[in-house]
C-alpha cells in the first residue's frame, strides 16, 4: 500500500507540470461553480425573514434544489418559502410562522448537463436571549479582608451573551488586581474593603446577535470589621448571608480558580486559547504565568484581567504544553499547572483541490490534501452521489486523497466534491473537471497602460485562456526577439515581471497565446515614470506668538502625473483654521498661537508614489521689538571672475545689506558688446543664500556681467559691471532651423531657413552650405554657398518634384554640426486633366450625389487641395420655362471622390461638371452632364380669397402655387369652425380638381368663425398650407349700447354697455375728415365699460367705435360711430375742493384740534374728583401705602366698611371703580379672575377697563397669582 501511494505522489507531481487552475470564461461550457453560500453554523435573528445563501455559475447557469435533515425540501409546496430567481438563495417569511419550524440542516445543490455541485450542511439556528430566572438575593455581610465571589450564572444563550458588571448609574464597576471578573463572569474579590459596601452590584448580559441586554437583580454587599458586625448581627440574622465570623489576619495566597494543583485543558488549532488562576490572599497577590517546556509565542500571547487570564491566539500544535500560574505575595507563593492539548479539525495543507480545464487526451489530477489531530477521514462524490456508487471511467483511479486523470475524453465533464472529517469538523470543497477543446483567447484588456516608478518592480498581465493550456511568449517593440533573461521573467499564469523597470522599459508589449487549435495576440503598453521627490523639505521652525511662519515643501513628479500635497499635524488633519494657508509647495501659519506648536508633515502623492518630510514648528512667547522697516537690497559688490575656461567660468560677489527683508535669490545677466552693445540680457538666477555661479558661455562673444538682489521688496539695483571675458571664436554649433521648400514658379525652388543670429555665430565670416537634391533619383548633392541672405532660388526645376534640402552653417572656423534633411517641393502648375468617370445620382427631389475618380497625382502639378464641382439649373420641366444660366459653386477640400449637391429645384434639369484644384489654381473642366429632378411637393397657393358671404355659405377662391415642383394633380381644401376661446372644432375635408380655382362652400353655420386651409399636391404629395380664416355673415345686432363720451382735461372718457361673448374689444378711433386712408387707432378694453382716451390734440374732432375682433384681427362686430369733438381752449376753472393743497390743510388742522382734545381730556382725568375718589379722602386708611419705588407695584389698601374689599382683591390706584350699566357682567372686566364679590354681591377687584389703552394711561400693575379662595369665591358668585 505504501509503495502504490508512493506512485501516485510521483504521478502528481508530473502531471502538475503539465496543468495547472484555469478560470473558464461564462461564456463556455462548463460545470456548475457555488461561489457564496451562507456558513455552516448560521445563526438568525428571529425578528426578521431568514435568507440562506446559495448562488452558483455555470453553462448553462445552474438549477438548484436543497435538502433539510438530509430530505428533500420542497421549496414549491411551502408558501412561506420563496426562491430567488436565478439563484438558489431562500427567502423564509416567518411573519406567519414560528421560527423554530424553519431550524435544521439545509444543504443547496447546484446543477446543469455538465455536473452538480453541493454547499455545506448549513446548520441554521436561531438566535436566543431569554430572560434571567425570577429570585430574591439576600444581602451579604462579610467581614473586612475576607474573599468574596459575586455569582452572575446568566441565561444560556445563543450566541453565548457578553458579561459585565455595572451599577444602578449604569456606570462599569472599577476592577484592579484585587477585584476582577472571571471568563464566566462571576466576580472576584481576593480581598474585601470597607469601600466595597453598596447595594447595587449588578451583573448584566448582552447578547450580541440580537442587540439586546438582560440584568440580573442587584446584590447588596457590606462589608464591616469584627466590632461592627457583632453590633449588627441581630439586624441581619434573619435576610443576611454572613461570612467569616473570625477575625482576618493577613494570610497566603490560595487559588479561587481553579482548584487544585493542576488541572487540563483542550483547544482547537486555530482557536483562542484562554486560562485563568484567580488567587486570594491579604496582601493581594500578584499573578504571574510561565510555560513548563519553553516560552510564550512572542506576538500571539496577551495577559488580561490584571494577569489573571493568559489569551494566547491562533493556537497550533506547538502550543500544547505544561502552563503554571504563580500567585504571590509577601507571605508566600501558591502553584497551579494547567496541562494544555491541541486538537484539530481537518484543515488545507495546500488549499482545496482547483477545477481542471483538459483538452480530450490529456492527463490531470485532483488532490485533497488536508491534515487534523485525530488524523482525518477522506471520501470522494462525483457529482453528489459517492465515488464507489458513480458510473466506472478507466480514465479515473481513486488513491486516497488524490484522483488521477488519463487521457480524459470529450463528455467526462463533472463536478467531484472531497469531503475529509474528524471528530472536530469537516471540510467539503467542490471541483469541477471540464473537457474543452478551445483555442487560445486572452482576458486582459487590449492596450491596457501600466504605469510603474522607475526602479520598481513592474507587472505586466497576460491572463489566457485555452485548451489546451496556452503557451505565453512576450516581445517588445518590433518582436525581433523574445524577452527572457535576466531583466524579464515571465510566470506561470503569463505575467510579464520586470524586476527593476527603467525609461528604456517603456514602449509597447505582445504577448502571444499558443496551443494546437491557434494562435492569439495582445497589445498592452508599460509607461516608466519618474519618482516624485520632495527637494526642498520643510525645516525646523521657532517662531514667537503672533507671527507668521512658513514651510516650504518643494516637490519635483513626472509631469504626466497630477501631484495632490496634503499636510498634516501630528500625524493628524490640519486645524479647520483660516490662518494656516495651504499654497502648492508651501504651508503659511499667521498669527501663531500656543496650539499651532507640533509636527507638520508635508506629503506629496500621485497615482502611483509619494514622498513625505516633517518638521517641528516651536511657538515662544513675543518679545517687543522695535518697528522693522524692510526696503530693497543693496546691490552686490566685488563681482570676480575666477575658472576662466573656453566655454565658462565662475562669477563671485558679496552680497549688499539685506533692509530687514531676506534676499530670495540673485539675477544675473550679461551685455555682449561685440553684438549687442548696449543689452543686457538674462543668464541665469541662484538661491539667495549662494554667492558663487558657474556660467556656461558661447565662443565668440565679449561678456561683461552684473548682478542684482531680489527680496520680498522688490530688486535691487544692479551691481556695477565686472571686467569683460572675450570667449574665443568656435565653429558653429548649430544649424539654421526652418528649413523649408517651395516653388515661386513652375520651374523653380526656393530654399529658405531662420538664419542664425550673430550671438550663435560662435566667429566671424558666417555664411551657409546650401545642399539639394532630387528626392526620387537619388542623386548626388548640389551645394552652393550662400552669405547674407535666408533664401536661395533654384532655377529649371522640373514642376512639382520632390527634393531633400539641407543648410549648414559654417564660419571661419569650421562647419556646424551635420544638418538634418528637410523636404521640399519645386513649384506648382495648373493641372493638366479632369476627373474621369462623373456621374449624378438622385437621392431624391433636391438632393443628388456626384461621383468622380480621382485625378492621378502626376497630373495634378501640385499639392491637392481639392475638387469643385459647378452646376446650374438650365430650367424648369414644364413648358414654355426660360433657361437660368447662374451657376453654383461646391468645392470639396481634400481627396474626395464624391460629394452631395443640396437645395435643388424639384422637377428641374441640372448641368454639371467637376474640376481638381491645387495650390495653383484649377484644372479643366470633366464633360459637361445633365441630370432631370423628379418631381416635388410644390409650394402652398399663391393666394386664398373670399367671396359672396352668405348667412350660410360662402366662396373661396385661389392661385395656382409658384412652384409648382412637378405636375399639379388636384388640390385639397380642409376647414373648421372655431370659437370665441379659440378652441377648434371637427375637421371637414374636401378634394379638389386641379383645374379648379374656386368652390362655394354650402350649409355652414350662421355667424360661426371658420379657418380654412388650402394646399395642393403632386405625384410627390402634397404641400404646405395656405390659411384664411372668415365668418360666413357678421350679427347683425351690435352688442354695444349707450355709447357716450366726456371730454375732460385727460382726454375723453368713452363709456359703453356690452353684452356680447367676445373677448377681445377695443376702442378704435380717428381724426374726422382725415387725408388718405388713416389707419384707425385701437387699444384694447377687455372687462371694462369706459375707457379714457388720452393725447387727443384740441381743436380737432375724432371718430370713435367700439369693435369686437376675433382670430387673427377678424372684425365681428361694431358699434355706431361717435363724433367727438376736443374743445380748443379748455376750461381753466379750477374746483378748490379737489385741489391736492387744499386737502393737505384742511387734514393737518383736523389733525391738531384731535390732539388738542386729547390733551384737555387727560388733564382733566388728572385733575377732577369722582365720588369714590371723594370718598377716599375723606375716609382715608391710615395703613395705605403709596406706590412702591423699588418694583412699581401697590399696595393693599382699605376702603370704608360698605365697600371694603375681600382679601386678596385688589383696586386701581386711583382708588375709583368703574360703574356701567351691567355691574354684574364680567366680560367688561377684562379676565375676571382677580376680581372679588362683596358680602352685599356687588362687585369690586382690579379694575382693567374696557379697552388696552385705558390700562396704559392708569399705569401697570403688579402681578400676583392667583388665590385659590379668590377662585372659588369668583366661582360661587356665578352660581
Amino acid at each position: 500500500m505504501e509503495r502504490r501511494r508512493m506512485e501516485a505522489v510521483l504521478l502528481v507531481l508530473f502531471l502538475g507540470h503539465l496543468v495547472t487552475a484555469l478560470d473558464v470564461p461564462l461564456d463556455l461550457p462548463q460545470p456548475p461553480t457555488i461561489t457564496q453560500e451562507s456558513p455552516k453554523d448560521y445563526i438568525i435573528d428571529p425578528r426578521e425573514n431568514i435568507i440562506i445563501h446559495c448562488e452558483a455559475k455555470g453553462k448553462p447557469h445552474p438549477s438548484f434544489s436543497w435538502t433539510r435533515n438530509g430530505t428533500h425540501f420542497d421549496v414549491d409546496n411551502d408558501p412561506n418559502v420563496n426562491m430567488k430567481a436565478h439563484s438558489g438563495t431562500l427567502v423564509v417569511d416567518i411573519s406567519r410562522e414560528k421560527v423554530e419550524n424553519y431550524e435544521g440542516v439545509y444543504q443547496c445543490t447546484a446543477r446543469n448537463k455538465h455536473g452538480t455541485a453541493v454547499s455545506n450542511n448549513i446548520v441554521v439556528r436561531q438566535s436566543r436571549s431569554p430572560l434571567w430566572s425570577k429570585e430574591k438575593i439576600k444581602p451579604i455581610v462579610v467581614q473586612e479582608g475576607v474573599s468574596l465571589v459575586l455569582p452572575c450564572r446568566p441565561p444560556a444563550g445563543l450566541p453565548p451573551p457578553i458579561i459585565f458588571w455595572m451599577d444602578n448609574n449604569f456606570q462599569r464597576l472599577p476592577q484592579s488586581r484585587r477585584v476582577s471578573q472571571s471568563l464566566n463572569g462571576d466576580l472576584y474579590f481576593s480581598n474585601v474593603r470597607r469601600e466595597d459596601s453598596r447595594n447595587d452590584y449588578i451583573c448584566y448580559a448582552r447578547f450580541p446577535h440580537t442587540q439586546t441586554i438582560q440584568q440580573k437583580q442587584p446584590i447588596n454587599v457590606r462589608v464591616l470589621n469584627l466590632d461592627a458586625i457583632n453590633d449588627t448581627m441581630a439586624d441581619f440574622y434573619n435576610d443576611t448571608d454572613l461570612f467569616s465570623e473570625a477575625p482576618v489576619d493577613e494570610r497566603r495566597p490560595t487559588f479561587l480558580i481553579p482548584s487544585g494543583t493542576s488541572s487540563t485543558k483542550m483547544v482547537l488549532r486555530g482557536h483562542v486559547l484562554e486560562m485563568e488562576c484567580i488567587a486570594e490572599g491579604l496582601p493581594t497577590p500578584e499573578i504571574s504565568w510561565t510555560k513548563i517546556s519553553g516560552d510564550l509565542p512572542a506576538g500571539r500571547t496577551f495577559f488580561l484581567h490584571y494577569n489573571k487570564t493568559l489569551r494566547i491566539v491562533d493556537v497550533s500544535e506547538s502550543d500544547a504544553a505544561d502552563y503554571r500560574c504563580t500567585a504571590k505575595n509577601q507571605l508566600g507563593a501558591v502553584h497551579h499547572t494547567i496541562r494544555v492539548s491541541v486538537k484539530a479539525a481537518p484543515y488545507w495543507i495546500s488549499g482545496p483541490p482547483r477545477n481542471l480545464v483538459l483538452a480530450p487526451g490529456e492527463n490531470g489530477t485532483l488532490t485533497c490534501m488536508a491534515s487534523g489531530t485525530p488524523k482525518p477521514s477522506v471520501t470522494w462524490a462525483m457529482n453528489g452521489i459517492p465515488i464507489e456508487n458513480s458510473p466506472k471511467d478507466v480514465s479515473r483511479k481513486v488513491e486516497d486523497d488524490t484522483i488521477i486523470f488519463t487521457g480524459v475524453q470529450t463528455g467526462s465533464s463533472a463536478v467531484y466534491q472531497c469531503n475529509i472529517s474528524n471528530d472536530y469538523g469537516y471540510l467539503l470543497s467542490n471541483a469541477f473537471v471540464n473537457v474543452l477543446s478551445e483555442p487560445p483567447r486572452v482576458l486582459t484588456p487590449a492596450n491596457k497602460v501600466y504605469q510603474v516608478i522607475k526602479n520598481h518592480q513592474a507587472m505586466i498581465d497576460c491572463a489566457s485562456f485555452g485548451s489546451p493550456i496556452p503557451k505565453i511568449t512576450w516581445f517588445k517593440g518590433s518582436r525581433s526577439m523574445s524577452l527572457d533573461g535576466d531583466y524579464y521573467i515571465t510566470h506561470n499564469n503569463g505575467t510579464l515581471e520586470i524586476y527593476v523597470a527603467q525609461a528604456q522599459n517603456s514602449g509597447k508589449y505582445t504577448c502571444v497565446a499558443r496551443n494546437s487549435l491557434g494562435i492569439y495576440e495582445n497589445h498592452v503598453h508599460l509607461e516608466v515614470k519618474e519618482p516624485t521627490r520632495i527637494l526642498k523639505q520643510p525645516e525646523y521652525k521657532v517662531v514667537q506668538r503672533g507671527r507668521s511662519v512658513v514651510f516650504e515643501c518643494k516637490v519635483k513628479h513626472d509631469p504626466s502625473l497630477i501631484p495632490t500635497m496634503t499636510w498634516l499635524k501630528d500625524d493628524g488633519e490640519l486645524p479647520d483654521d483660516e490662518r494656516l494657508i495651504v499654497d502648492n509647495d508651501s504651508l503659511t501659519i499667521t498669527e501663531v498661537t500656543e496650539n499651532d506648536a507640533g509636527v507638520y508633515t508635508c506629503i506629496m502623492n500621485t497615482t502611483l508614489d509619494h514622498d513625505s518630510a516633517t518638521a517641528e514648528l516651536t511657538v515662544v512667547e513675543a518679545t517687543p521689538t522695535p518697528a522693522v522697516i524692510h526696503e530693497h537690497p543693496d546691490p552686490p559688490t566685488d563681482l570676480e571672475l575666477t575658472d576662466q575656461k573656453k566655454r565658462s567660468v565662475q562669477l563671485t560677489w558679496t552680497p549688499g545689506d539685506e533692509h530687514n527683508s531676506p534676499i530670495q535669490k540673485f539675477l544675473i545677466q550679461y551685455e555682449d558688446s561685440l553684438h549687442h552693445r548696449g543689452h543686457w540680457h538674462n543668464l541665469t538666477e541662484v538661491p539667495g543664500t549662494r554667492t558663487t555661479a558657474h556660467l556656461k558661455l558661447s565662443p565668440y562673444v565679449h561678456y561683461t556681467f552684473r548682478v542684482l538682489a531680489l527680496n520680498a521688496i522688490g530688486p535691487s539695483r544692479p551691481s556695477f559691471p565686472s571686467r569683460m571675458y572675450r570667449t574665443d571664436p568656435a565653429a558653429p554649433d548649430e544649424n539654421p532651423t526652418g528649413v523649408e521648400g517651395f516653388g515661386t514658379e513652375h520651374n523653380n525652388l526656393v530654399i529658405s531657413w531662420k538664419p542664425l543670429s550673430g550671438f550663435q555665430a560662435n566667429g566671424p565670416g558666417l555664411h551657409y552650405k546650401v545642399m539639394w537634391r532630387q528626392k526620387a533619383l537619388d542623386s548626388d548633392w548640389t551645394t552652393v554657398t550662400v552669405a547674407n541672405n535666408s533664401k536661395f532660388v533654384v532655377v529649371g526645376t522640373p514642376t512639382f518634384v520632390p527634393y531633400e534640402l539641407k543648410v549648414q552653417a559654417v564660419n571661419d572656423h569650421g562647419e556646424g554640426p551635420e544638418p538634418k534633411i528637410a523636404e521640399g517641393y519645386s513649384g506648382e502648375d495648373l493641372p493638366i486633366a479632369a476627373p474621369e468617370n462623373v456621374q449624378a445620382i438622385i437621392v431624391n427631389s433636391t438632393l443628388a450625389k456626384v461621383h468622380w475618380d480621382p485625378v492621378p497625382f502626376h497630373l495634378i502639378r501640385g499639392h491637392l487641395k481639392g475638387y469643385k464641382v459647378y452646376y446650374w439649373r438650365k430650367h424648369s420641366l414644364h413648358k414654355h420655362n426660360p433657361d437660368h444660366m447662374e451657376k453654383d459653386i461646391l468645392t470639396f477640400s481634400g481627396n474626395h471622390t464624391h460629394g452631395m449637391l443640396p437645395g435643388l429645384h424639384p422637377f428641374s434639369l441640372y448641368s454639371f461638371n467637376v474640376r481638381v484644384f491645387n495650390g495653383k489654381g484649377e484644372g479643366p473642366p470633366s464633360p459637361t452632364q445633365q441630370f432631370k429632378m423628379p418631381e416635388g411637393v410644390p409650394g402652398p397657393p399663391t393666394s386664398l380669397l373670399v367671396s359672396n358671404p352668405n348667412l350660410d355659405s360662402l366662396t373661396l377662391e385661389w392661385g395656382p402655387p409658384h412652384d409648382r415642383n412637378g405636375h399639379i394633380t388636384g388640390y385639397t381644401l380642409k376647414y373648421q369652425p372655431v370659437n370665441n376661446s379659440n378652441e377648434l372644432g371637427p375637421l371637414e375635408e374636401v378634394a379638389l380638381a386641379a383645374n379648379e380655382t374656386s368652390i362655394t362652400l354650402p350649409n355652414l353655420k350662421y355667424s360661426t368663425r371658420y379657418k380654412f386651409y388650402l394646399s395642393a399636391k403632386t405625384v410627390t404629395g402634397p404641400g404646405p398650407d395656405i390659411t384664411q380664416e372668415v365668418v360666413p355673415v357678421m350679427d347683425e345686432a351690435s352688442p354695444f349700447g349707450n355709447v357716450s363720451y366726456a371730454v375732460g382735461d385727460d382726454g375723453a372718457l368713452i363709456s359703453w354697455e356690452y353684452w356680447g361673448l367676445e373677448k377681445n374689444v377695443y376702442v378704435e378711433y380717428v381724426v374726422k375728415d382725415s387725408e388718405g386712408e388713416e389707419e384707425w387707432q385701437k387699444e384694447l378694453v377687455n372687462g371694462s365699460q369706459n375707457f379714457m382716451l388720452k393725447g387727443l390734440k384740441e381743436g380737432l374732432s375724432y371718430r370713435v367705435r367700439l369693435v369686437t375682433k376675433g382670430h387673427q384681427d377678424q372684425l365681428l362686430h361694431c358699434s355706431e360711430e361717435l363724433l367727438v369733438t376736443v374743445p380748443a381752449v379748455a376750461s381753466r376753472q379750477v374746483d378748490i375742493a379737489t385741489q391736492g393743497w387744499f386737502i393737505g390743510l384742511m387734514c393737518a388742522i383736523a389733525l391738531l384740534i384731535l390732539i388738542l382734545l386729547i390733551i384737555c381730556f387727560i388733564q382733566r382725568n388728572k385733575g377732577g374728583k369722582y365720588p369714590v375718589k371723594e370718598k377716599e379722602d375723606a375716609h382715608t386708611d391710615p395703613e395705605f401705602q403709596p406706590m412702591k419705588d423699588d418694583d412699581c407695584t401697590f399696595v393693599e389698601y382699605s376702603d370704608n366698611e360698605d365697600h371694603k374689599p375681600l382679601k386678596g382683591s385688589r383696586t386701581p390706584s386711583n382708588g375709583t371703580v368703574k360703574r356701567d350699566d351691567s355691574d354684574d357682567s364680567l366680560v367688561d372686566y377684562g379676565e375676571g379672575g382677580d376680581g372679588q364679590f362683596n358680602e352685599d354681591g356687588s362687585f369690586i377687584g382690579q379694575y382693567s377697563g374696557k379697552s388696552a389703552s385705558r390700562d396704559t394711561a392708569e399705569g401697570h400693575e403688579s402681578s400676583e397669582a392667583p388665590s385659590p379662595i379668590n377662585a372659588m369665591n369668583s366661582l360661587n358668585s356665578f352660581v
